[in-house]
């Protein structure tokens, strides 16, 4: 007996699905990339580039492609924030000098938002910064921040006298920072104020969000395809366990959830790919139903595998911690809700 995955069903160009077909073959044989790896043997660093600075010219639908390739070989996190880092700058300032080194992946640049970080620094008049960003994806390893507040967007340099970088290894092996930053009016290179900046954290935001819907329906897709190999091959009471019902009905949960947060998922990536109007109100609802997929989906691949669902023997352990840190990164349901029934009404 076999299971359908849930798998993101996007409208791809030629370019798109050889971007997609070429990060498989990477990940076929490359079980655990770095960032080296994803620069260096794909590229990748450059997807949200423009062209004419030497990158992909690619937008929300690539960066979903990518993520959900490298949601199951645990990779995705440092590369998100970079790449949505790269998209505001190019979307604020197309030819920006930065762009280059950072297409090449010379230079890395980590995304400071409230998607990408558990708290937001102090943004006061004139650019000046104080304050602490915590656990910040990409942080570690950053030479470039691009901070994107509801009163100004900045880009300014990893100077370890006015960022204080403490690298932050987290329950699912990704590694974050918390930064201290004392940046004085001047220092940073403010890109946009006032209204424009609230709508370009909005918009990036939301960008960092869909990707790793994009990543967690990745990772639920490989959890499900796990759980049914291992149905059909335990053996208990002179029989294989997928014969049992209740774990029929298990099974038939997961996919059900599985579905419902892909097809939101797939809504919310085109939604912000198209900057159409009820983009909020898409991205909102694809929040609530993803993380309600991590739990039903993980749970019940653990309760299928047994007590060793959680080791560090199998894959399936380190794919539901990080959907976990995913589904934690989202912040509280309520707040998703209302957000939802705000612009919704």
């Amino acid at each position: 007996m076999t299971y359908a995955t849930a798998a993101l069903d996007l409208p791809l160009g030629d370019e798109q699905q050889m971007l997609r077909d070429s990060v498989q073959r990477y990940l076929a044989d490359n079980v655990r990339p770095g960032w080296r790896d994803l620069v260096e043997s794909l590229g990748l660093a450059g997807v949200a580039v423009p062209e004419a600075h030497g990158g992909f010219g690619g937008g929300a639908i690539d960066i979903a492609v990518v993520m959900a390739e490298l949601g199951p070989a645990l990779a995705g996190a440092d590369w998100l924030s970079h790449t949505a880092a790269t998209m505001l700058l190019a979307r604020v300032v197309p030819d920006h000098a930065a762009l280059p080194g950072l297409a090449t992946g010379d230079q890395r640049v980590a995304m400071i938002c409230s998607a990408s970080t558990a708290t937001m620094p102090i943004v006061e008049a004139g650019g000046t910064v104080r304050g602490t960003a915590a656990l910040v994806a990409g942080g570690a390893e950053a030479d470039l921040f691009v901070l994107a507040d509801k009163d100004a967007v900045l880009l300014f340099a990893a100077d370890r006298d006015k960022v204080e970088q403490r690298h932050r290894v987290m329950h699912d092996g990704s590694v974050t920072a918390d930064l201290s930053l004392t940046l004085k009016a001047g220092e940073g290179n403010v890109v946009a104020t006032g209204a424009e900046a609230r709508a370009l954290a909005e918009w990036v935001n939301d960008v960092i969000l869909v990707g790793r819907w994009a990543e967690a329906v990745g990772l639920i897709r490989r959890m499900i395809a796990a759980s049914t190999d291992y149905l059909g091959q335990r053996q208990q009471f002179g029989r294989a366990i997928v014969t049992f019902q209740a774990l029929r009905h298990r099974a038939a949960d997961m996919q059900l959830a599985a579905m419902k947060a892909a097809a939101l998922t797939e809504a919310a990536i085109l939604a912000v790919d198209q900057d159409r109007a009820d983009r909020t109100a898409t991205v909102s609802a694809a929040c609530v139903e993803v993380a309600d997929a991590i739990r039903i989906v993980g749970e019940g691949a653990v309760q299928i595998h047994g007590a060793m669902g959680l080791t560090e023997e199998l894959s399936l352990g380190g794919h539901f911690k990080r959907a976990l840190a995913i589904a934690a990164a989202l912040g509280p349901r309520a707040e998703h809700l209302a957000r939802f029934a705000e612009v919704a009404a």
